[in-house]
């Protein structure tokens, strides 16, 4: 899997070459890292040492601890007592708060976003449902989820409220752990696409109250069916572990 988040900046490798002299060590870092996480080299439950950071990118290992310190903050790893630092599994009940808090973010956007009906928020919309249509002709789930990201994030990002980017970004981030095992399904991109479809048309009829409900009842049913690919997945594997056992 390769792709960016829609609010990451640049390639990846270049990053680290081109802004170093600009960005403190580590924050470089500790986007390396990040990038690492989201593209899901580094998966949940895995452990992130000191030495396996600092020799991929050719740094000492002080900058590395802090880097690490820092991603702690964001939530998405968890330093253990005597064992480490691992990237964060997130529980069912985190998951569900995570999508109640988007469900209030996207409303807010979509209602904002409706207010004014730009007309070039609706095309960049229009070209992400495109893009959507088209993965899940072929059944791309990664190529869905990634414009699917992107439609979110063009929605928060004309609401043109700071705080609310740094807070999405944060719970996005945060959900993607919770996604990752499960990105080479499909997790109901035909109703998901008739959603987005129903949203983009109130935005373009400047209706705020229904594109405000649009955006929530979408983000509650996303995760709904998030809930249940997880629980299905959780019950395969315990199958599979009582199959191993006999």
């Amino acid at each position: 899997m390769s792709f960016a988040m829609p609010w990451a900046k640049g390639d990846l490798g270049e990053t680290l070459l081109q802004h170093i002299r600009d960005v403190p060590l580590a924050r470089v870092i500790r986007d390396e890292v990040l990038a690492l996480i989201l593209r899901g080299e580094l998966a949940p439950g895995d452990r992130i040492t000191e030495p396996m950071i600092a020799g991929r990118l050719g740094v000492s290992r002080v900058p590395v601890r802090e880097a690490l310190r820092d991603l702690e903050s964001t939530g998405l790893v968890e330093s253990r007592k005597h064992t480490g630092v691992f990237v964060r599994q997130l529980s069912r009940k985190e998951t569900e708060d995570l999508y109640e808090l988007r469900s209030v973010l996207d409303a807010f956007a979509g209602r904002a976003a409706a207010a004014r009906g730009d007309a070039a928020l609706v095309e960049k919309l229009e070209r992400h449902l495109q893009l959507m249509e088209q993965a899940a002709i072929s059944k791309d789930v990664v190529t869905y989820y990634e414009a699917n990201l992107h439609f979110h994030w063009d929605v928060i990002d004309a609401a043109g409220n700071e705080q609310i980017r740094s807070v999405y970004r944060g719970a996005v981030q945060k959900l993607h752990l919770a996604r990752l095992k499960n990105l080479s399904t499909d997790v109901g991109m035909l109703n998901s696409i008739r959603e987005h479809h129903a949203i983009v048309d109130a935005i373009r009829a400047k209706q705020p109250e229904v594109c405000e409900a649009l955006m929530a009842n979408h983000v509650k049913a996303a995760g709904e069916r998030l809930s249940r690919l997880n629980l299905e997945g959780d019950q395969r594997e315990q199958e599979i572990d009582k199959e191993k056992d006999t």
